[in-house]
């Protein structure tokens, strides 16, 4: 990385938990903060951390992440969300990369907190994310919900640190913003052309629950673990029926 990293974030209403993302990576050279319109302290907490912060309206995840990653002075990128924050094991392994990366990107778990309890098995851990890489090598898919990094060429590494995902909402908010997504994501399927029957409908929540709650055993974090692969499978319910109303409406 040369020294030089930039750390990109997208930011709304982010307040809460913007002080301790910025602080677990204090070591980078540049903070980029790209904001969606936010009403609360974000902008006032972001500059108090030397952050830049630059106005840019919605533009779908995948498109406002790389426009983020566009504004950063260097190659180099660790992509947060407000909301998340590195381990102190996860920023040591970041820092002893700088003068020597040996890929294009990195990859390192995340451990989801889910009413009051961080997730160790299940949906909810390792759950894998890419987000430090080399921008000239990779980048976020322009993808409405469920951005990915493309990696167009170079090898993945991968870190053992925990990146922390420290949301803090009550289930109420939690449900609100799966609705959200679940929306977003019928209505991406819809515009690929993705067609499916009630055998996907039924089939893709029951193989969710085998898949995650049995396999890799999130029944391991207790009540945490059963409520959220429960909603995880409502949700796989939920966009499946959203996306055949959808083919049903273009019909008429």
């Amino acid at each position: 990385m040369q020294n030089t990293l930039s750390v990109v974030l997208i930011t709304q209403n982010a307040a809460a938990h913007l002080a301790k993302c910025l602080a677990s990576c204090r070591f980078a050279d540049e903070w980029i903060v790209v904001d969606s319109g936010s009403s609360d302290e974000t902008e006032a907490i972001a500059k108090s951390y030397g952050a830049k912060v630059i106005h840019q309206s919605w533009l779908g995840f995948g498109l406002q992440k790389r426009f983020a990653v566009a504004q950063a002075s260097h190659d180099w990128v660790l992509c947060l969300d407000a909301d998340e924050w590195l381990s102190d094991d996860l920023a040591k392994e970041i820092m002893a990369l700088q003068n020597n990366p040996q890929v294009a990107a990195y990859r390192f778990p995340r451990s989801n907190k889910f009413m009051g309890h961080f997730l160790r098995h299940g949906e909810g851990y390792p759950d894998p994310c890419l987000r430090l890489f080399d921008r000239r090598q990779a980048n976020w898919s322009d993808d409405v919900v469920h951005e990915y990094v493309k990696v167009k060429s170079g090898a993945v590494g991968k870190l053992n640190g925990d990146l922390m995902h420290e949301s803090g909402e009550d289930i109420s908010v939690y449900l609100g913003k799966q609705n959200r997504y679940t929306d977003m994501q019928a209505r991406a399927l819809h515009a690929r052309g993705k067609r499916i029957g009630i055998a996907r409908l039924l089939l893709s929540p029951l193989w969710r629950f085998l898949r995650f709650y049995i396999l890799r055993q999130g029944f391991r974090d207790g009540l945490p673990g059963l409520v959220h692969i429960s909603i995880g499978c409502i949700n796989s319910f939920v966009k499946y029926a959203k996306l055949i109303e959808l083919q049903r409406l273009e019909r008429k």
